[in-house]
């Protein structure tokens, strides 16, 4: 790695301060246009820019972001817990808090229920062109190449919500791809489903580096995002998989062991009431490969599907 990247590294952008309240100093470009890491530094000095090593120029300011105007309903809102210690260079809960969330084009619950299939694509196109315009993700440490938006029926019935893209995720651009997602795939198909049947997305749209767990404070940034896709696709179930979809959720800080196999849920910002049902992450699943773990999620897409009016033989196929 060359010095005026290193540099650019370190540095830090100007309108963190404004949004996380932290000490930090600007982030500046490489020539080329390459975007920095977001990295935590220290305050510096007001005559830092007239020091820039060479190579490297200010990056663009931005535009001022619109009042804090929250659409999350308060069961989602972010639990009344002490802010978890944020991993250096990743925001902290305190932070995403100060920086306030953001006006989404959340429509009534009737008119949502009364969108064709053509006005819900279209809904969701502009949601995520408002998420390529907002990057939320700019605002923690990535290591991502492609953002990850989520892919299914429109007018799924079930939804899945997991955390965040992986390494084939990345690459592709499509969540579940790896892995991980095979196993979900062939959990969709004993379930009597297709993957394009359902709609499958997760929290974080961009992967975490050496895919780490999502903080607190990175769900809550992305959350509205989620919640509006929620609210557009309409599911009439959600089925999330691990522990921080499902926190995120419905706001709580239990244990998965304890959410898991039990109805619980959620209230969109239009008033709709969302039914989910917690389960354990392909991934853990893959880790933990028993015949119990397995039992207990197939228990779990059961149950879920019994909600939609399906009923699923008590024993797992291939078991």
């Amino acid at each position: 790695m060359d010095k005026a990247r290193l540099t650019s590294l370190v540095l830090q952008q100007a309108e963190t301060i404004r949004l996380l309240g932290a000490d930090c100093v600007p982030v500046y470009r490489l020539e080329d246009g390459t975007p920095p890491a977001f990295e935590e530094a220290h305050a510096h000095e007001p005559d830092q820019q007239a020091s820039l090593p060479k190579g490297v120029t200010p990056a663009a300011p931005r535009e001022a972001a619109p009042p804090p105007t929250s659409v999350r309903p308060s069961k989602v809102a972010a639990p009344a817990t002490p802010a978890i210690p944020a991993t250096p260079g990743r925001v902290s809960a305190a932070g995403a808090a100060r920086g306030g969330s953001l006006t989404l084009p959340t429509c009534t619950a009737q008119a949502a229920r009364a969108r064709s299939r053509e006005e819900a694509i279209k809904a969701m196109e502009l949601l995520r062109a408002k998420y390529d315009q907002d990057a939320p993700h700019t605002q923690f440490v990535t290591a991502h190449h492609n953002i990850v938006w989520g892919e299914g029926n429109i007018r799924a019935r079930l939804m899945f919500v997991g955390e965040a893209p992986g390494e084939e995720e990345d690459k592709t651009g499509r969540p579940f791809v790896g892995r991980a997602g095979e196993l979900l795939n062939k959990m969709i198909t004993a379930m009597g489903l297709k993957r394009e049947d359902v709609y499958i997305a997760n929290v974080l749209k961009t992967r975490p580096p050496n895919n780490a767990t999502p903080t607190t404070a990175e769900a809550q940034l992305c959350a509205p995002y989620l919640l509006e896709q929620i609210a557009i696709i309409g599911p009439e179930v959600v089925v999330t998989l691990g522990l921080p979809a499902t926190r995120l959720l419905l706001n709580t800080d239990a244990t998965m062991s304890s959410l898991r196999g039990r109805w619980a849920s959620f209230t969109l910002a239009d008033g709709r009431e969302m039914p989910v049902m917690p389960t354990y992450h392909p991934a853990y699943v893959l880790r933990s490969y028993t015949e119990e773990v397995r039992g207990k999620v197939w228990s779990d897409l059961r149950m879920a599907m019994e909600k939609l009016g399906i009923t699923l033989p008590a024993k797992r196929p291939g078991a």
